[in-house]
């Protein structure tokens, strides 16, 4: 190396580690709800998640998801 370079690893963006995504939004709910710490409606839920995360998603897709949770974690 030479004395310009770092040793030190670059940080791309901290939040890039932790980045959301529909899917894992849906799976954080999900289980939240089978611990029984969600108990508002799903798509409201998911819908303030996503706004959160920066994710856009259309009413019916939000509430196509939300239907699948509720199904998945009532089993």
């Amino acid at each position: 190396m030479t004395g310009s370079e770092s040793t030190d690893a670059p940080f791309d963006d901290v939040e890039s580690a932790h980045t959301e995504t529909p899917e894992s939004i849906a799976d954080e709910v999900r289980h939240e709800i089978r611990l029984g710490h969600v108990q508002d409606d799903v798509s409201h839920v998911l819908e303030e998640r996503f706004a959160e995360a920066g994710i856009d998603l259309r009413p019916e897709e939000v509430d196509d998801l939300a239907e699948e949770i509720e199904r998945d974690a009532s089993t």
